[in-house]
């Protein structure tokens, strides 16, 4: 299936790359791809980045029914454009739709269609290593109907943003709050899928850590209430006595891509690692008995993202000093290294556009 290009009448200003935030600045174009049962997934095209006309009736906005995910675009030089596992995220796309009983998506043809993008976006790829070009696909169901069921319509939208760090203090560690009250995922319900209801019902523990200090939450399993699942937009490892420990996937903890090439990484490089359970309480006796070495999270947004500082129960635990570790720097530095082509990309995650 080809792709159409609607060109629009006059581009917009570019803003100052040299002082981005993270998805406060959307580019020219986006792609555009409609499904019914009929044609099945039609009419691709690159068109105007603007509003999407959906009537008040449209079940995403009662039922919820939506995937999306996040990746990169990485300037290399005026003739390369980096992505990083494209093919990772779609496939993780397509296990979200299966959730959600949203129609899957072919990964070839669809990446296809955000290169065709890039290609035409390239100029609003931030130059300065450590920015990118963020790309945001969705899928939203469309049919305008009260009735509690899935949609027979889908609109794929997949729009770009120019970023710098997720967090304004980039690579410094953060700070992190223990949830204990509020729950956000259980086996058997969304928690492994990419949906925006996963994180409209995070927003109230959030937005209390935030009040208190804290950039983000770590959450605590549903069911027993003790065992660590992630934080709020990254999975999360622990440096324990010198092996690295992070919570096994469940069901109920987004398979990130990031941890997953994280953890390749750290066992290449001959570091200890285990995924399993950990509670809570191991967590802090290993805190309290200067065990715990460092803590860090992994995502497509921050890449690796220490973390300096603990709240739990009201007691404040200081991760490493309140600095980066150097386990976080080395996988932080390999993985951006690879993104950016600075060293070669022995994993073959790296799929190069020409520009």
């Amino acid at each position: 299936m080809k792709i159409r290009f609607e060109e629009r009448k006059e581009l917009k200003q570019k803003p100052d790359m040299n002082n981005l935030g993270f998805g406060q600045v959307f580019t020219d174009y986006m792609v555009v791809v409609d499904y019914d049962p009929e044609h099945g997934w039609h009419d691709a095209r690159i068109v105007p980045y603007g509003p999407l006309g959906l009537n008040p009736g449209a079940m995403i906005f009662h039922y919820g029914q939506s995937t999306f995910e996040g990746l990169k675009a990485y300037y290399i030089d005026e003739h390369t454009i980096n992505l990083f596992r494209p093919e990772k995220n779609f496939e993780r796309m397509n296990n979200s739709n299966r959730r959600l009983c949203i129609p899957e998506i072919d990964p070839k043809e669809f990446t296809e269609y955000i290169i065709e993008a890039l290609k035409i976006e390239k100029d609003w790829i931030p130059r300065e290593e450590g920015k990118s070009l963020y790309i945001r696909p969705m899928i939203i169901a469309t049919d305008e109907n009260l009735g509690v069921h899935a949609s027979k319509t889908y609109k794929f939208v997949c729009m770009f943003c120019p970023v710098a760090s997720y967090y304004s203090s980039g690579i410094e560690p953060v700070k992190i709050y223990v949830e204990h009250d509020f729950k956000r995922a259980v086996k058997g319900g969304t928690g492994f899928a990419k949906t925006a209801a996963n994180y409209a019902q995070s927003l109230k523990s959030q937005e209390e850590a935030e009040e208190a200090g804290y950039a983000q939450v770590l959450w605590l399993d549903a069911i027993e209430r003790k065992y660590i699942e992630e934080v709020g937009s990254m999975n999360i490892m622990f440096v324990i006595d010198g092996t690295v420990v992070t919570p096994e996937l469940n069901g109920s903890i987004l398979p990130g891509i990031t941890r997953a090439s994280a953890l390749e990484l750290l066992r290449d490089k001959g570091y200890k690692v285990e995924e399993r359970k950990i509670s809570i309480d191991e967590l802090i006796e290993a805190a309290e008995a200067g065990k715990l070495d460092e803590v860090f999270g992994t995502g497509t947004a921050a890449v690796i993202s220490p973390v300096g500082e603990i709240l739990h129960n009201g007691k404040n635990y200081i991760i490493n000093g309140g600095k980066i570790g150097p386990v976080a720097q080395d996988i932080y530095d390999t993985i951006t290294k690879t993104q950016y082509g600075k060293i070669e990309d022995k994993y073959g995650w790296i799929t190069k556009i020409n520009i």
